[in-house]
């Protein structure tokens, strides 16, 4: 589901950005390695922030990436045009994934599988596009923050069948994935990295 405007201004601000780089991306890194050299889906890309730091920070060769709401796609085209073919960017949605099976190294979430009402089709489509032994980079939202009284009066998310870290990483397996690692803050936000088993 789309953004309303106050979690848009949220998510598109300098200290957002501050957080996403200086924290979230670098908690991923520590927990799953980085990706230098390979080919990166980025679901959910916003204004492309989480596209720079994929190429700068964590050293992908290319990142593919798409948005739901066409609005932060056209944001995205145009802070990384200079990026040229190493970008690719589309409007999409998680749950129906405009690329071919086993086409990705590596697929990052950026805390948008909660803003999914069907959450398991978009870990099964993100299986699907990640070649074999390739690799989830995931932080999310978890329930508490959710259904807390404050943020369900000023966000917009789904509010039935929301998950736990637990139930998350049950949902990851039942994809199919093996969770290597996981961490939570509070138990309102949780990282996971999982594997794709390679073939045979």
């Amino acid at each position: 589901m789309l953004l309303n405007r106050f979690e848009t201004v949220m998510m598109n601000n300098p200290v957002r950005g501050l957080v996403q780089k200086h924290y979230e991306a670098r908690k991923l890194e520590r927990l799953g390695g980085g990706v230098r050299g390979q080919h990166v889906l980025e679901v959910g890309c916003g204004r492309g922030l989480g596209v720079e730091i994929l190429l700068d920070q964590l050293g992908a060769a290319r990142v593919d990436a798409f948005d739901l709401d066409p609005r932060m796609v056209e944001l995205s085209r145009r802070r990384l045009a200079p990026r040229g073919d190493r970008v690719k960017l589309w409007q999409g949605s998680v749950t129906e994934i405009r690329a071919d099976a086993d086409s990705y190294d590596a697929v990052f979430d950026f805390g948008i599988i909660h803003h999914v009402p069907a959450w398991r089709d978009a870990l099964a489509e993100i299986f699907r596009v990640l070649r074999p032994g390739g690799r989830l980079y995931a932080e999310e939202v978890l329930a508490k923050f959710i259904l807390h009284p404050v943020w369900r009066r000023l966000l917009d998310h789904p509010r039935h069948d929301r998950f736990d870290r637990e139930g998350f990483a049950r949902a990851l397996d039942a994809a199919g994935f093996r969770v290597r690692v996981s961490d939570e803050l509070w138990g309102d936000f949780a990282w996971f990295v999982a594997d794709k088993p390679a073939s045979g």
